[in-house]
């Protein structure tokens, strides 16, 4: 089943694009601010993609329904992931980089962002789609299925752009987390941009300028 999804172009005929994916118990609303906020020049034509993750219920919110990527039981280091969940997630969004690229826009002109769970959703696509795009961006998120990422990213291109950002004061998910994401990623042969904001789980205007000026190098 297609992801739904909101579609913003800045221009008529975008030859770029972002798609943006949310944190667990949001939607694709959530980040269609950003499109103005990152001011990028006017004759660049990008599409934005803010897909809505699907309702499911979610173990470490008592089983409680909301949209989320695939089931959550901790957010600790040793606790069991939901493996086919993230699988079917990320069987969508290649599906939706397949769309861009049959209608003009190459896999290496797709940057893949996300937030929180989507962030940990976008790491684990852009290793493992077999594709290489033109980055990945990492926001207030982790690592997933770590124990097997290895495996996953071996035929990943080492060349792929990864910007990790995280709020230095972020509770919900630690800043630790971003740290060992980089650290596994570099041990891996990958080059990564790590940047910390004075902030929680959120994202700042600071970021949104550093997230600005690296999309600009991903397009060059």
């Amino acid at each position: 089943m297609a992801l739904e999804a909101i579609t913003l172009d800045t221009g008529t005929n975008p030859d770029r694009a972002v798609i943006w994916l949310h944190g667990l118990g949001a939607s694709g609303h959530d980040f269609e601010p950003v499109v103005d906020k990152l001011d990028l020049p006017g004759d660049m034509q990008v599409r934005f993609i803010f897909p809505h993750a699907p309702v499911r219920a979610v173990t470490l919110n008592d089983g409680a329904w909301m949209p989320a990527w695939y089931d959550l039981y901790g957010l600790g280091k040793d606790d069991p992931e939901d493996t086919e969940g993230l699988e079917q997630s990320k069987t969508e969004l290649d599906a939706l980089v397949e769309q861009l690229a049959q209608s003009g826009i190459p896999p290496r002109r797709v940057v893949l962002a996300g937030f929180s769970q989507g962030g940990a959703l976008g790491l684990y696509t852009g290793l493992s789609c077999g594709q290489r795009l033109a980055g990945v961006l990492a926001l207030s998120c982790y690592l997933p299925l770590r124990q097997v990422f290895p495996d996953y990213a071996a035929m990943a291109d080492r060349s792929l752009p990864i910007f990790v950002a995280h709020g230095s004061y972020d509770e919900m998910i630690s800043i630790d987390a971003a740290k060992f994401t980089c650290e596994r990623l570099e041990q891996q042969g990958f080059s990564v941009t790590l940047q910390t904001y004075p902030c929680d789980h959120t994202v700042c205007q600071e970021e949104i300028a550093d997230i600005r000026e690296w999309l600009l190098q991903c397009w060059q």
